[in-house]
């Protein structure tokens, strides 16, 4: 009878161990079929900062963007996806229907992109060129935190860089940037 306890105790943490041992082999399999899907994911999500037509209040837009092979490609299509506007027939778009990326590039942690003419004219009576270009700026850099600097042009010519330069240099004013 002495020995019955330390057998009944030793039968009961080997049946344990193995019940253990399950659920520890369950939670790493759904670890790895997770972390799979995650990495074989052809789609990446992406944030859009759009205001409303109405109070002029911000509205955040998430899209489901093609992953690209490159680092410059995922970011001309955030911005050529931004161009487009949104999705809600509330809001207004950043910059008039008709502006489109004449040209892009990324070097060294630096995103250069040029906007056509269009995007300066005032659209829908209350286009702000300022707004547009500085939500576009802060929708790169918080999509894509690799992105060191965004110069953005119109025609050409670079825009608000003095400006810019004097919002994302200083990190201890952030209301300017608030959303």
């Amino acid at each position: 009878m002495k020995g019955l306890p330390k057998k009944i105790f030793s039968s009961i943490a080997v049946f344990m161990g193995k019940k253990l041992n399950r659920r520890i082999l369950y939670l790493v399999l759904i670890i790895l079929v997770a972390l799979g899907e995650f990495l074989l994911s052809a789609l990446v999500r992406r944030t859009y900062v759009f205001y409303s037509f109405i109070e002029g209040d911000t509205v955040v837009e998430n899209r489901m963007l093609p992953r690209a092979p490159d680092r410059e490609t995922d970011i001309r299509r955030y911005v050529e996806d931004a161009l487009l506007g949104p999705e809600s027939p509330d809001s207004a778009p950043l910059f008039p229907r008709e502006t489109r990326l004449n040209a892009f590039m990324f070097r060294e942690g630096e995103v250069f992109a040029d906007l056509t003419e269009d995007a300066a004219l005032p659209f829908q009576g209350e286009g702000d060129v300022f707004r547009g270009l500085l939500t576009l700026n802060e929708g790169i850099r918080r999509n894509f935190p690799y992105v060191k600097n965004v110069r953005l042009f119109i025609g050409g010519n670079e825009v608000f860089f003095k400006e810019f330069h004097g919002i994302f240099t200083d990190p201890a004013d952030n209301s300017k940037t608030a959303l």
